[in-house]
């Protein structure tokens, strides 16, 4: 089952109560339910190290969206890709204390790379990530552990209380990655441990171009079938990284919007008056 995504795609051709959705087995937002957030949170939120962040808390809801991926401060979490570190630096602090941060990269055995040299930094990347990360953070290194998806420590496999993904699954599935990934990070998770998905949603009726990762869009119903098809089950939906204004037919994909803005830049007013993505936000519990 090499790319079980793409054979999905072709056959598819203070303390604070915010609503989230909740699925049931024919819809995905089938009624709602009471996300509670820590106030701890809110101090995280406001540190120094994500003065640079801050400005995008409007169209990413860091305490909304961990909140709903029912993160607590005492748990293991594993966040899959943390790229420049704009989640780490709300995790890592929020997980100091009596929790665990992990730094999942993906399995590098199967890639090809165009240089020695590309290859070399990706494959380097788990010993080079607490380094980075301490000083995103000012946490000890010795606090961070990075591990490719496949090569967790055999002690540490079913150990996990939460893996997240912010906005890279379609990298996976553009890889042809996804299936092993999420076979990986099966492993990880404890029983009835959960994966957070945020990502840029295609309408459900869009053509295929618009909808299978290219263009950095995926439809949620495939998503869905996806997990569904490597042992979870869907445990919640959460509207709360909706946005309406987005019309996801950009020619330059998702990356014609802020934050990245790579394309049409005599657009620009247009493209920041839209903002950042409308995006899925989902809850898949492991099954047995």
């Amino acid at each position: 089952m090499k790319n079980a995504f793409k054979i999905i795609l072709a056959s598819c051709a203070a303390t604070f109560l915010i609503p989230a959705a909740v699925a049931s087995d024919k819809t995905p937002a089938a009624k709602t339910a009471l996300v509670k957030i820590d106030p701890a949170m809110a101090d995280i939120l406001k540190a120094d190290i994500r003065k640079d962040d801050t400005a995008r808390d409007k169209y990413r809801h860091p305490a909304e969206t961990l909140a709903f991926f029912q993160i607590t401060a005492d748990q293991t979490v594993a966040e899959y890709g943390p790229g420049g570190g704009w989640f780490t630096r709300i995790l890592a602090p929020y997980l100091a204390g009596s929790g665990k941060y992990i730094a999942i990269g993906a399995d590098t055995a199967p890639q090809t790379f165009p240089s020695r040299a590309r290859e070399a930094a990706s494959k380097g990347w788990p010993e080079r990530f607490p380094a980075q990360a301490a000083g995103w953070t000012g946490i000890d290194a010795a606090k961070f552990a990075a591990f490719e998806s496949d090569e967790l420590p055999p002690e540490m496999l079913g150990t996990v209380d939460r893996i997240v993904i912010f906005r890279s699954l379609h990298g996976m599935v553009n890889n042809n990655r996804a299936d092993s990934e999420l076979r990986n990070m099966y492993k990880m998770l404890k029983p009835g441990g959960m994966i957070g998905i945020e990502q840029h949603r295609a309408n459900e009726d869009a053509p295929y171009d618009l909808f299978n990762g290219t263009k950095g869009y995926l439809r949620q119903k495939d998503v869905i079938s996806l997990f569904e098809l490597h042992g979870f089950t869907l445990a919640g939906s959460s509207e709360v990284n909706a946005n309406p204004k987005d019309t996801k037919d950009y020619a330059g994909g998702v990356w014609t919007l802020p934050p990245t803005r790579d394309s049409e830049p005599e657009n620009d007013a247009k493209y920041q008056a839209i903002g950042e993505s409308d995006r899925m936000t989902l809850l898949f519990r492991k099954r047995p």
